[in-house]
């Protein structure tokens, strides 16, 4: 995470509010020869202890935890984007990259197979339910035995949740005029993801108290 304490001083409930609105993030677990990594949605429980996803059963971290609990970490980022130091409307600065993610490490432990389909029935309610006004897509859409057998594929699985740790790196080092200048440049570019949503963050960034 970006060490300047400046863009680690948004009120956490602002980050917990990112990643539950998110839902998508890269989790990691320390592996030999090299660390693995899956990329997942996920659904955050409302007290922060925890989140709920699932992984296919081959994937190596899923066969890494079927031995016990280990140790992760759930990265979950966006929006972001270049900045040219052009846009500060000021001398002597430099390309920099803002962008907003959200930390959370823990164990990561399988749960029974029996909660499967309460769980996939609450990713798919909480993805479905943003795309209101479409009828919600239900698994009673689904063949059961086809259902069935798409889900002997796949696994429960729990992040309980220890530590959140949390950058925005929104221009906060800057005067306010130098970075709302900037953050007019952004919203007006596509140099990366979510460039509206930053482009607001930027002009107001989340309140620390």
């Amino acid at each position: 995470m970006r060490p300047n304490p400046v863009f680690r001083s948004a009120q956490a409930q602002h980050s917990r509010e990112f990643a539950r609105t998110r839902s998508f993030g890269t989790l990691a677990m320390n592996a030999d020869p090299a660390p693995l990594f899956a990329h997942i949605p996920f659904l955050l429980s409302d007290d922060t202890s925890h989140a709920d996803l699932h992984l296919v059963r081959s994937n190596p971290i899923a066969r890494t935890i079927s031995k016990g609990a280990r140790a992760v970490r759930l990265a979950v980022t966006a929006p972001d984007s270049y900045i040219s130091p052009d846009w500060y409307g000021v001398e002597d600065q430099v390309p920099t990259w803002n962008y907003v993610s959200v930390h959370f490490t823990g164990q990561l432990e399988l749960q029974p197979q029996k909660h499967l389909h309460v769980l996939l029935s609450r990713q798919s309610a909480h993805f479905e339910n943003q795309l209101l006004p479409k009828t919600p897509w239900t698994s009673d859409k689904m063949t059961p035995e086809i259902m069935e057998k798409m889900m002997c594929t796949i696994v429960p699985v729990r992040l309980h949740i220890d530590d959140i740790q949390s950058t925005w790196k929104l221009g906060q080092n800057k005067p306010d005029a130098v970075r709302q200048r900037a953050a007019a440049h952004v919203a007006e570019q596509d140099i990366g993801a979510d460039t509206q949503t930053l482009a607001a963050w930027m002009a107001t960034p989340p309140s620390t108290n």
